[in-house]
């Protein structure tokens, strides 16, 4: 019973027994009359009212405009006949529910029109039950108004909000296929190559081992040093998994630039970030490429990096004084500044280049809802 008027709440705004007080008011009204005949006609009209309801809900096509117009017809005579003015209400509801734009309009226009017109010809004959419920008149009509426009607002972001949901998963996987192919792709580099030459180098040893032991004892070290080589990768692998934070990483970039004899410089707190833990990890791995290539292809003798972050986006800028990029972008790690705008392209960031007396290197990423460290870390 809680979860059904849960529901109920959820979906009209309402408490169901406002509902049901609206369901059997009109019956009072109709036998507030003396005439066996009036009372027979309002009895039918409910029925047929609240039959067309219940079917305007679960049609489609044109049959939902059809059994909408008879509810606007004894709506305006109940309210001629009997002074009751609430299954307008019913109506507001119902038109709020639709979800054609051009439909909500008509059918709001329509009976926006007839539940006014009805209203001020009721007081326009003197009508003396109107007038004895003037303030519940009142804001039936202004439930007619703003009901309507108040659903159709209401259902519609529940449908964006909805798609938002559906598209931030379809994002979530998207993002785990991507990490899973960038695992299996750092697997492949680091170890397909290392393994098919520990293969050959043990064939070639089993087949020195009799006739030229010093050989095979020399390929067999090989295979022991390539282990060991591939060992070290898979581990630096794995830590670049667990994800680097900005502060970490610039630690290695000023050690890395004082052993390339590179001037550093660094402006902003790295420490005051709003960005959220993955976006920071991959501004980290872009900004560990950036600095790689001014040491590599710079030929730079300082370089600076400038960390902006605002409640809207995280800014990180490098610059560096070198020879700039004359050439074409592959000659200066080309395959590097790919990967760079690959990986800023799942956090929705952006990666701009120029040249000019050195490069600068513009690594942007929007701020959305951002862990705490102590959540982070846990």
């Amino acid at each position: 019973m809680t979860n059904w008027n849960h529901t109920f709440r959820k979906n009209t705004g309402l408490s169901p027994y406002v509902w049901v007080v609206l369901y059997i008011l009109p019956f009072y009204f109709i036998f507030r009359t003396s005439s066996t005949p009036l009372i027979v006609f309002g009895i039918l009209m409910i029925i047929v009212f609240f039959v067309c309801y219940v079917l305007s809900f679960v049609s489609k096509g044109w049959y939902v405009y059809f059994w909408s117009s008879v509810q606007i017809v004894i709506s305006v005579a109940m309210s001629l006949v009997f002074g009751y003015v609430y299954f307008s209400l019913f109506l507001a509801f119902f038109i709020g529910h639709l979800k054609n734009r051009a439909a909500f309009i008509t059918m709001y226009t329509v009976h926006l029109v007839t539940t006014f017109a009805t209203v001020n010809y009721g007081f326009a004959t003197q009508n003396p039950i109107l007038f004895n419920q003037l303030p519940f008149v009142f804001l039936s009509l202004v439930a007619v108004i703003l009901l309507p426009v108040s659903t159709y607002n209401k259902n519609k972001e529940d449908k964006l909000q909805g798609q938002l949901e559906d598209a931030n998963k379809r994002i979530s996987e998207l993002v785990k296929l991507e990490e899973r192919q960038r695992i299996a792709r750092d697997l492949h580099d680091t170890l397909g190559q290392k393994l098919s030459l520990i293969g050959l180098k043990s064939d070639l040893a089993g087949k020195l081992i009799g006739k030229n032991p010093a050989q095979a004892r020399a390929e067999l070290r090989d295979i022991q040093q390539t282990a060991r080589t591939a060992l070290k990768e898979v581990r630096e692998m794995v830590t670049r998994m667990r994800g680097t934070k900005l502060e970490d990483e610039l630690f290695r970039v000023e050690q890395m630039l004082k052993a390339a004899q590179i001037e550093f410089t660094l402006e902003g707190d790295p420490k005051r970030l709003h960005t959220s833990l993955i976006a920071e990890n991959v501004v980290s791995m872009c900004l560990k490429e950036a600095v790689t290539n001014v040491v590599k292809h710079g030929g730079a003798t300082c370089c600076s990096v400038t960390v902006d972050s605002s409640a809207t986006e995280l800014v990180v800028k490098v610059r560096d004084n070198g020879i700039g990029m004359e050439g074409p972008a592959e000659r200066y790690g080309g395959n590097g500044l790919k990967g760079m705008k690959e990986r800023l392209e799942f956090v929705n960031g952006s990666l701009d280049i120029v040249s000019d007396r050195g490069t600068t290197l513009t690594i942007r990423v929007p701020n959305g809802y951002a862990p705490s460290r102590e959540e982070g870390e846990g």
